[in-house]
């Protein structure tokens, strides 16, 4: 069933979808009275944040379509635990498809960092373009397997500044090439929420190491094999959604 991000009063009887939304379901789904679709409210305010809307088709035109809502309810598709991705910027196009597989597999917020061994340094401007076009790309993922909650790309950081915004999770973890404990070692049952560093092409300096340890940020290994740095931040999400038992 299609699903529609969109901010949604607290027990709405009706929803009005206006916009890009509203074209997308009269023309490209080619809908009409009766079909059914999902609303996931997107207001952080709300009591009903990241709540689902089953809703029914009522009418539509050429700018709006009314959607009545059948029922709604908490969605069970959120894992408990929450993760943040901290991953060093790589060449070309390839945080796309990080980004696009991350959010189907969870990740709740994605930060670009600038480390190292990173190429690919977009200038300012390059950099809210591209944080533009990975937002579309997540919000287009979360809809297609059923998220209910918008994940959110941030600005690009410095390394530095993403070891300090780390602090905020409960569980800090870096995947290093060199070596570290295994992901179920650094996982605690009580923890609500991860940062997890994945590096850009090259992987981190061991300066970069020694430094995340000084913020507690545990090393971890992803076994003997070296991964891309496509590969590696999707091996580490699911392994880690395993862990907290969501897969």
């Amino acid at each position: 069933m299609p699903k529609f991000f969109m901010p949604v009063p607290d027990e709405a009887k009706q929803i009005i979808v206006t916009g890009e939304d509203a074209h997308h379901i009269g023309y490209a789904l080619r809908s009409r009275v009766g079909d059914a679709f999902t609303v996931c409210n997107t207001d952080q305010t709300a009591d009903t944040y990241g709540w689902d809307y089953h809703c029914i088709i009522s009418a539509f035109d050429a700018q709006t379509v009314t959607l009545d809502v059948e029922s709604f309810g908490k969605s069970q598709t959120e894992s408990e635990v929450s993760i943040t991705l901290y991953q060093a910027v790589p060449k070309n196009d390839k945080f796309d498809m990080i980004v696009q597989k991350a959010v189907e597999l969870g990740v709740n917020t994605i930060v670009p960092v600038f480390t190292k061994r990173c190429i690919s340094r977009p200038d300012p401007k390059s950099q809210v373009k591209k944080r533009e076009r990975l937002q579309k790309i997540a919000v287009e993922a979360a809809k297609q397997c059923g998220r209910s909650i918008l994940p959110i790309i941030k600005d690009f950081v410095t390394y530095e500044e993403a070891l300090a915004d780390s602090q905020n999770c409960d569980c800090q973890i870096i995947c290093y090439e060199g070596g570290g404990i295994r992901l179920n070692e650094a996982y605690q049952k009580t923890d609500r929420s991860i940062a997890l560093f994945i590096g850009s092409e090259g992987g981190f300096e061991p300066e970069e190491v020694e430094k995340a340890a000084t913020y507690g940020v545990k090393s971890c290994t992803l076994g003997k094999l070296i991964l891309r740095c496509e590969t590696a931040p999707l091996t580490a999400v699911s392994i880690l959604r395993y862990i907290t038992g969501d897969i």
